[in-house]
C-alpha cells in the first residue's frame, strides 16, 4: 500500500519521478479576551489567492480539506463539521484528534461537492493546489479560504501565515499566537539539549517509503521541507543533497541512491503510520543494511499519527521525538 500523503503531491511526486463538526474543543473552554470580542461581527481575510474573503462573523461550522488544515482548525479550539478522510486523518495525524462528530465529505483529493454543501458550512477551508477547478464550484454555494499548505524555500514563515489566516477566519487569534509562542518555546528548548548534549549539527534523513510491487521506492525529505526545518531548527543538520520539489522539499529515490550518506554519525528518522516498508519490505536488502544508520543502529521511527504536513502541534509533536532520539 502506498503511504499516505496530502493529496496535492500527487501531480508534483508524479513530476518529480518523470524528472528524476459544530462541537467546541472542551480543552479551552476559557476564549482569550480578544477572542470573546471577535466572536460576533464580520470578518475579512485575505487568502493565499490574495482574494478577500467576507464571512458575515467569525466561522462556526467549518469543513476542512486538507489533514494539515483541519488539524489546525481542530487545534484552535473549532472542531470541523466535516472533512476529507476523516478515517486516514484519524490514523495519519494525531496532534489534533477529531470528534465522532465530524462527517466524512469525500477524498481529499476529490471531495463531494454536495456532501459539502448539505453540511451548511460557514467556509471551507482547503489548500491551494486544489483551487483550479473546486474552488468554483463551491463558492457557488460557500465561501473558500485558500491556504498556501507548503513552501519548500519558508516553510515556517507560511505555516504561521496559513495559521493566523485560519484562526482570524474562526475568531481564534489569540489561540493561534499562544500556539506559535508554544512552538516557538519547544523548539529554542530543544536546541538547548540538543547542544548540551553535543549533538549539534548532527546529520540526519528524514524519509518515509511504500511499496510499488515489489520495490520500495523511498522519498527523502530535503531542505525547506517542514519537517526538516523542525529537525535543523533543534540543531540538526539534513544530510540529503539529492533533488526536491520546491513546493514540498521531497526528493524520490531508491535504496540505491542512499548509498550517498556515508557519514556514520547519520540518523535515519522515519514515517509510517500504516505499513511500515524500512522494517518489513527492507529487511531482506544487502544495500540497506550496509548503511551507515543501519550498522550503528541509528534508527528512530516516529510515532503513528506523526503528520509531516501539520500545524504547530504536529511540529511540537515531532521535535519532542527528534530531541530526544539524540540527546538519550
Amino acid at each position: 500500500m502506498r503511504l499516505s500523503t496530502p493529496a496535492v503531491l500527487v501531480t508534483a511526486t508524479a513530476l518529480l519521478l518523470s524528472a528524476c463538526g459544530t462541537t467546541e474543543n472542551t480543552g479551552n473552554t476559557t476564549a482569550a479576551p480578544s477572542d470573546t470580542a471577535a466572536a460576533s461581527g464580520p470578518v475579512t481575510v485575505t487568502d493565499s489567492r490574495g482574494k478577500a474573503v467576507n464571512l458575515k462573523a467569525p466561522a462556526k461550522r467549518v469543513v476542512a480539506l486538507e489533514w494539515g488544515e483541519a488539524e489546525m482548525v481542530a487545534s484552535l479550539g473549532v472542531m470541523p463539521v466535516g472533512a476529507a478522510d476523516v478515517a486516514g486523518y484519524n490514523v495519519w495525524d494525531k496532534a489534533a484528534p477529531l470528534t465522532a462528530e465530524v462527517k466524512d465529505v469525500g477524498k481529499r483529493n476529490e471531495p463531494s461537492v454536495d456532501a459539502i454543501v448539505g453540511l451548511n458550512p460557514d467556509v471551507v477551508i482547503m489548500a491551494e493546489e486544489r483551487d483550479s477547478t473546486l474552488v468554483p464550484q463551491i463558492e457557488k454555494y460557500v465561501p473558500v479560504v485558500v491556504t498556501k499548505s507548503s513552501d519548500a524555500s519558508r516553510n515556517f514563515d507560511r505555516l504561521r501565515e496559513d495559521f493566523k489566516l485560519i484562526a482570524k477566519t474562526v475568531g481564534k487569534e489569540s489561540e493561534a499566537d499562544k500556539q506559535l509562542s508554544e512552538m516557538d518555546a519547544k523548539l529554542a528548548e530543544g536546541k538547548k539539549a540538543v547542544e548540551a548534549k553535543g549533538a549539534a549539527g548532527t546529520p540526519f534523513l528524514m524519509a518515509d517509503g511504500y511499496l510499488e510491487g515489489s520495490t520500495v521506492s523511498i522519498r527523502p525529505f530535503g531542505k525547506g521541507s517542514l519537517v526538516s526545518d523542525t529537525a535543523e531548527a533543534v540543531g540538526l543538520k539534513n544530510a540529503w543533497t539529492g533533488k526536491v520539489d520546491p513546493q514540498w522539499g521531497l526528493g524520490q529515490t531508491d535504496v540505491e541512491g542512499l548509498t550517498a550518506l556515508t557519514d556514520p554519525k547519520t540518523v535515519l528518522f522515519y514515517s509510517a503510520s500504516e505499513e511500515d516498508v524500512f522494517t518489513t519490505g527492507l529487511a531482506q536488502n544487502a544495500v540497506y543494511q550496509r548503511l551507515p544508520f543501519v550498522v550503528s543502529k541509528k534508527i528512530h521511527k516516529l510515532e503513528a499519527g506523526t503528520w509531516t504536513f501539520g500545524g504547530p502541534k504536529s511540529i511540537i509533536m515531532t521535535a519532542d521525538q527528534i530531541v530526544k532520539a539524540v540527546t538519550t
